[in-house]
């Protein structure tokens, strides 16, 4: 049984492959048909969704998103959960037993943002519905049908953001909005579409230069239609987006930014809590905790201000690596160039720490410029890695290769085109994203880089430990504001007395935790349970941990609860510290 566990995926993909799931076990059987089945439609539902990690499948139109289809959603969903709830658990074995938790999970948690209506507030201080289509119009597309697709989806533009602002007026009449103070400024990246005729729009950017596999004058044909759906489309229906933000949503939204002073807010705020921790930990706990764990980084602070031999208060300090221009860049290019010697330095590193890695690359690009004012400092996923360009007296070197870690490798553009390339495991598990997981892991990165030797100077130590303080003040500011009724001034000045972010981006990012509840509590959650867990295996295993084979463990589930990874552990444990690829050099299942 523990060989079996450990061997993750291979029961599920060899059963597929094979087709020899058993009759007998009816519970395994329900349970593949209704997660097939729902992930189908689901990938149905959402066909032609542009946004960082959509599950949509590729279409030539937009999801349809109105308030009937929200409805019909969350019937469909609790329906998967009421045939969920005829499945006893206890009656899988194997991955199955994980499989089910995790799906159970997903389910819940989407079936929750249905009750709740989460779909009536589309957009958060930095990512919307407008702006995620600009992921599309900034890909590299490679076939005539990719080029079709996209001319249909800007062709469905006026539809889609009709559907879309009829939801946000009904969150505005029950109250259900996003704040008036975070609001301000956040129109520009839809006026900047609105704004810009032809071949200077943002959606004509796939038409500039084409792969020579499409004839020419087939190419002539697309950036005719391309010119024509931007003109008749696209520009107009930004045009009334822009109108409809500027006179009719941002003067009607709400003046509180609270979570728990929307409609049913507490129970709002509690289901956010859970879907973004996988925990089920009060607003009072995580505050408290924060406060603690605060207390414990800022005597680590102290220690490495010293170290680098400064000789002035806390606050001195501060000051000085945000206002000295050592610690700056001091053109695009060189904090981009920075950012890739420290991928680099990685690079010749990573092979020590985890055994086995993903085939996929990724390139570091600057963040739109359309985007980078309201944007957090960077962003990595699946082939990319985004530095933010913008305001670069914001931007501290010393920060940066904590940066780098968490969102390239190891973190994000590892994690996740590791788990896409895991074949054995069902395709919920290699294309879905939990927040506690994903962004635990991310900053687990960053505390492997101390381990790796990626912070050469205290600078650059301090700027990780300011870092850690940053996200566990994230426990205290998110609790704070969505609980204990802080003000934006209060969590802005909480963040400037506790770390080294410079005033944009502390600015930036508490608009960002006012706009989207408990989602910054994953972060230092979730990095807080791999910490335990390895420190739980190095005590069990002794001589016989391998850090390798550690990782390999935590890598190999794909995105989990924070649970699921606890028990995963435990199995690691019982297997004798084993790597689940340990018989497997290529990545594909074998027969336990």
């Amino acid at each position: 049984m523990g060989k079996l566990f450990a061997t993750l995926g291979c029961v599920v993909g060899l059963a597929a492959a094979t087709g020899t799931v058993h009759a007998a076990d009816d519970a395994a059987s329900r349970f593949h048909a209704i997660y097939t089945q729902e992930w189908a439609w689901r990938q149905a539902q959402f066909q032609g969704q542009d946004d960082e990690d959509s599950q949509g499948a590729p279409a030539d139109h937009l999801p349809r998103v109105d308030a009937a289809t929200q409805t019909m959603r969350e019937r469909y969903w609790a329906d998967v959960l009421k045939q969920l709830d005829a499945i006893k658990p206890t009656e899988l074995h194997g991955e199955d037993a994980v499989n089910y938790a995790v799906y159970r999970f997903q389910i819940e948690t989407l079936l929750a943002d249905q009750r709740f209506r989460t779909w009536e507030m589309p957009f958060n201080s930095d990512s919307g519905f407008w702006s995620d289509l600009g992921f599309t119009a900034r890909a590299s597309f490679t076939t005539l049908q990719q080029y079709k697709d996209y001319i249909g989806k800007l062709r469905d533009i006026p539809r889609y953001f009709g559907e879309e602002t009829d939801n946000m007026r009904l969150g505005l009449a029950r109250g259900f909005s996003q704040p008036r103070i975070i609001l301000q400024g956040r129109t520009q990246s839809i006026g900047d579409v609105a704004d810009a005729p032809g071949e200077g729009n943002l959606f004509y950017t796939p038409f500039k230069h084409m792969p020579a596999i499409i004839p020419a004058d087939e190419q002539a044909r697309l950036r005719a239609e391309a010119l024509a759906a931007i003109k008749d489309a696209v520009v107009p229906a930004y045009a009334k987006l822009l109108r409809f933000m500027q006179d009719e949503y941002i003067p009607k939204a709400r003046t509180g930014i609270a979570a728990e002073d929307l409609p049913d807010g507490k129970a709002f705020y509690q289901s956010q809590i859970r879907e973004y921790t996988t925990l089920d930990m009060s607003p009072d706990a995580i505050h408290q905790l924060g406060l603690e764990q605060m207390a414990i980084i800022h005597r680590q602070m102290l220690d490495t201000m010293k170290q680098a031999g400064f000789k002035g208060s806390f606050a001195d300090f501060l000051h000085f690596l945000r206002t000295d221009p050592r610690f700056y860049a001091k053109t695009p290019d060189e904090l981009l160039k920075d950012a890739a010697w420290i991928a680099k330095q990685v690079d010749g590193k990573i092979g020590d720490y985890i055994g086995h890695l993903p085939r996929r690359r990724f390139a570091i690009e600057p963040v739109p410029a359309d985007l980078a004012p309201i944007y957090t400092g960077g962003r990595g996923g699946p082939g990319i890695y985004l530095v933010n360009t913008y305001n670069l007296p914001s931007r501290p070197l010393y920060s940066l290769p904590a940066l780098t870690l968490h969102e390239s490798s190891p973190g994000h553009a590892l994690q996740m085109p590791l788990a896409a390339e895991m074949t054995g495991l069902p395709d919920f598990r290699r294309y879905s994203y939990i927040s506690a997981y994903g962004e635990g892991w991310a900053l687990y990165s960053e505390y492997l880089g101390q381990e790796m030797g990626i912070y050469h100077t205290p600078y650059e130590q301090f700027g990780y430990l300011s870092y850690q303080a940053w996200r566990a003040a994230r426990l205290v500011v998110d609790t704070g504001i969505h609980h204990l009724h802080w003000t934006r001034e209060q969590a802005q000045d909480y963040l400037r007395e506790n770390t080294a972010l410079a005033d944009h981006e502390i600015e930036t990012e508490v608009d960002r935790y006012i706009a989207w509840p408990a989602q910054a509590l994953s972060y230092y959650l979730g990095e807080m349970a791999i910490r335990q867990d390895r420190e739980r295996a190095e005590k069990a295993l002794g001589p016989k941990f391998d850090i390798r084979a550690f990782h390999d463990a935590v890598l190999s589930t794909g995105s989990v609860p924070l649970p699921v990874l606890n028990r995963r552990i435990d199995q690691f444990i019982a297997d004798g510290g084993k790597s689940p690829w340990a018989d497997d050099k290529h990545g594909s299942c074998k027969s336990p």
